[in-house]
């Protein structure tokens, strides 16, 4: 009985880590079902350019905007989980070790700086910043830039659903209101504003300020920023060599400057000493 249970329960937690994908996929997928409903069936134009040709180009503009969004959001989000952030298959480096390389008993090997173990994905990570719960794969040096723009392209697709919702809104004010009209904006209206564009958008902020700093999640609590670089190198250790570019799509490659294991130090690695007066 207690070997059924053991095996009943690990089945449910390998299960369970894929919930937050699904409904992850399920918002977006929604938001995008309802924008293109607001588009083709309640577009907020006046009853005499319903039939103009100005109304299936508006239309067009409004529809390739949002499916290009939608993709840049899934193909990102895809390449993130398939791109492994972890010391797995990769050469640590020679006999010498140098500052800032620790022993992980985990894993039973010497990890470089700036390298931390994750014990959701039981493996240590490069460049660790931390786990993220609604994909289930560590943020590390390797799919960082996936990450980042996933979540600025998530940011403007929900930014672009609320403007929708609210011209859609004003359109349905002056024609008057219905039930049916309500309940459509009303729901996903909360969804995005409350729940959905502010939560984005302050996540987004502050990886964006991070990504400036030239710091990870871990090492935002100190005060110490010993692999700044200045603002356009930070940029380019996240985004790669085109990073003036290649946010627009992850097809376009972006090999990044480094290996994820040695990185330049332009400060002190040791915790600075407060002065006991």
């Amino acid at each position: 009985m207690a070997r059924f249970m053991s095996r009943l329960w690990c089945k449910l937690e390998s299960s369970g880590r894929h919930v937050p994908i699904i409904l992850n996929a399920v918002l977006v997928f929604s938001i995008t079902a309802e924008v293109s409903y607001l588009v083709l069936v309640e577009a907020p134009l006046e009853p005499e350019q319903k039939k103009t040709e100005w109304s299936t180009m508006w239309k067009a503009m409004h529809l390739f905007a949002q499916y290009f969004m939608l993709g840049n959001i899934t193909w990102n989000a895809s390449l993130f989980v398939r791109t492994n952030p972890s010391i797995r298959g990769v050469f640590l480096g020679g006999d010498t070790l140098g500052q800032g390389w620790r022993y992980c008993y985990n894993c039973e090997t010497h990890t470089p700086p700036r390298c931390s173990h994750c014990y959701d994905c039981n493996v240590c990570v490069l460049r660790r910043d931390h786990h993220c719960v609604f994909f289930g794969q560590c943020v590390g040096f390797h799919n960082y830039r996936y990450f980042l723009t996933c979540l600025l392209f998530m940011w403007a697709g929900l930014l672009y659903a609320v403007v929708m919702n609210a011209e859609v809104f004003i359109v349905i004010l002056k024609e008057g209101v219905t039930f049916h009209s309500v309940m459509l904006l009303l729901v996903p209206w909360i969804m995005l504003v409350s729940v959905g564009f502010l939560l984005v958008a302050a996540f987004l902020f502050f990886h964006v300020i991070l990504m400036l700093r030239g710091q990870t999640t871990r090492e935002w609590y100190s005060t110490r920023r010993p692999y700044n670089l200045g603002t356009l190198a930070n940029i380019r250790e996240c985004l790669g060599k085109y990073w003036y570019i290649c946010w627009l799509c992850p097809l376009i490659p972006s090999p990044l400057p480094g290996d994820g294991i040695n990185f330049k130090v332009t400060g002190s690695l040791e915790p600075v000493k407060q002065r006991v007066h």
